[in-house]
């Protein structure tokens, strides 16, 4: 147990304090950098510190589901997508770095939320946990889409890392489903939304 307790804390400080590293190619990695106006390119740094955030939400959300999931499938569903989450980390990090910017001061906060809310999904009961994994990924999905409606066109670098990370969040949704997740009551969809504007909302800025 003590084990246990030690290899969780040690994955929230790696992900809070380490730069990720993605086993994938970065999907801007053959693009050139497009001529974007200061305008444009604090827009973008806004949007994709969004991004990386809800990536480390991601990160907390699913360990917590893993710790409490009882079905060893469902822990390994959680786990794999834990993973791709970590490449989606290093994509929007280095981006964020191009474009002059820094990750939000509010990570710490939002890791510690999102952590007990998987675990909280995770002790209501495997098919509860699946539900929550699927409608998190459509929101986060739905979140993805509108980003790219309003990222600068010539933001190349920004549009090829969200369009990936888009594709990667439906086949976890859809992963999720398959396995039996259970329809979330839509009081939870709503809270679901209003947790991820506060987040959205706060750290465009910082």
């Amino acid at each position: 147990m003590l084990d246990k307790i030690i290899i969780e804390i040690d994955k929230i400080v790696k992900t809070l304090t380490l730069p990720q590293i993605s086993q994938r190619l970065h999907p801007d990695e053959s693009l050139a950098d497009g001529e974007l106006s200061d305008k444009e390119k604090k827009h973008a740094l806004g949007l994709m510190r969004i991004n990386h955030s809800g990536e480390i939400c991601a990160q907390a959300l699913y360990q917590g589901q893993a710790i409490t999931s009882r079905n060893k499938t469902n822990r390994g569903i959680f786990e794999a997508a834990a993973f791709e989450e970590t490449e989606h980390l290093a994509w929007t990090h280095n981006r964020i770095t191009e474009l002059g910017g820094s990750p939000s001061v509010l990570n710490p906060l939002f890791y510690l939320g999102s952590l007990a809310i998987g675990v909280t999904a995770g002790l209501l009961g495997d098919k509860w946990n699946l539900g929550f994994l699927e409608e998190t990924e459509h929101q986060v999905e739905t979140h993805l889409a509108s980003h790219l409606e309003c990222l600068p066109v010539k933001d190349r670098k920004s549009r090829a890392i969200v369009k990936q990370m888009k594709i990667d969040e439906a086949m976890h949704a859809k992963t999720a489903h398959n396995f039996g997740a259970a329809e979330l009551p839509p009081q939870v969809k709503k809270i679901m939304q209003i947790l991820s504007k506060i987040m959205t909302k706060t750290t465009y800025y910082i």
